[in-house]
């Protein structure tokens, strides 16, 4: 085999190997990983159930809006500012799963923020959204380790014209 026939089959063989593995990595990634496709955390195996989270508990970081509507009883207990991607915020609420789903639902619109491609399962629930000052993301987990919890995470970034505290 000529010097360039053989750097070409290595070549090609290098290349399906690099699909085969992220083949693997996207499977993965499709499973309940540590984040979903936006960068939203979602791993309900690492979920803290309520009565775990009122001593972690956090306050909504600047640069969050603060009228975003939280699901009722819901304490946050994680925040992580991701610079220009926006602010994490990630909490448990002792309310059942369907009722925090009701309650995003009717209390996002509500207040100024209008959803955008979201999707329902049994279990689990996402959508976009945005407002006059932010555009995000919320997802809710039901956490099958805490009976009747359900995990909330909510993305939160500014838009550019925006300022922090809207």
């Amino acid at each position: 085999m000529s010097r360039p026939a053989r750097h070409a089959a290595l070549t090609g063989v290098a290349v399906w190997c690099a699909l085969v593995l992220l083949a693997g990595c996207s499977s993965d990634a499709d499973s309940d990983s540590d984040a979903d496709a936006k960068g939203t955390p979602v791993n309900v195996a690492s979920a803290v159930c309520a009565k775990d989270a009122s001593a972690k508990e956090v306050s909504l970081p600047a640069g969050f809006p603060s009228d975003f509507p939280m699901p009722p009883g819901t304490i946050v207990y994680a925040a992580d500012d991701r610079g220009k991607d926006g602010i994490v915020v990630t909490g448990v609420t002792e309310t059942p799963f369907k009722s925090v789903l009701a309650a995003l639902q009717q209390d996002l619109p509500a207040h100024g923020y209008t959803p955008e491609e979201g999707e329902t399962e049994p279990h689990d629930a996402e959508s976009n959204w945005h407002s006059a000052g932010y555009t995000g993301r919320w997802a809710i987990r039901e956490i099958p380790q805490c009976s009747g919890q359900t995990l909330v995470n909510v993305l939160a970034r500014a838009n550019s014209a925006a300022s922090p505290s809207s």
